[in-house]
């Protein structure tokens, strides 16, 4: 794994504006970054995936939004170097990826997101 900088949950976001979620100066700053971010594994839509999304509390239900109106401000979607098999939801994971943000529209998954790791990997903590 890389050596690179952190990134929290609670630092995704600044505020909450009149047209929804407002990305912080340190999202903005870190964009095209390798960053850390530690957190769950939510329920994958199939086994063995190239992407899946990371939680800041375990979930038993995978999160998937229908648009980026609705997206949750404690989730970051990640898109892997390799598909790979996923581990427990109750698992704390450590995860490295370059930063993007901005709504973006999966063509393969039809997935919507607002924060993104590509070429992402993960550790489990043990």
């Amino acid at each position: 794994m890389y050596a690179e900088k952190s990134l929290k949950f609670d630092e995704f976001y600044s505020s909450i504006g009149v047209l929804g979620l407002v990305f912080s100066d340190k999202v903005k700053d870190l964009a095209g970054e390798r960053v850390a971010v530690d957190g769950f594994m939510a329920p994958p839509l199939k086994v063995e995936s190239d992407f899946f999304v990371l939680t800041k509390m375990p979930m038993s239900l995978c999160p998937f939004c229908s648009s980026d109106a609705d997206w949750p401000a404690d989730i970051l979607v990640v898109y892997l170097k390799k598909r790979q098999t996923f581990v427990q939801y109750n698992a704390i994971i450590h995860v490295q990826g370059v930063l993007e943000y901005g709504s973006w529209t999966d063509s393969n998954s039809g997935f919507v997101s607002l924060l993104r790791l590509r070429d992402a990997v993960f550790k489990v903590y043990e």
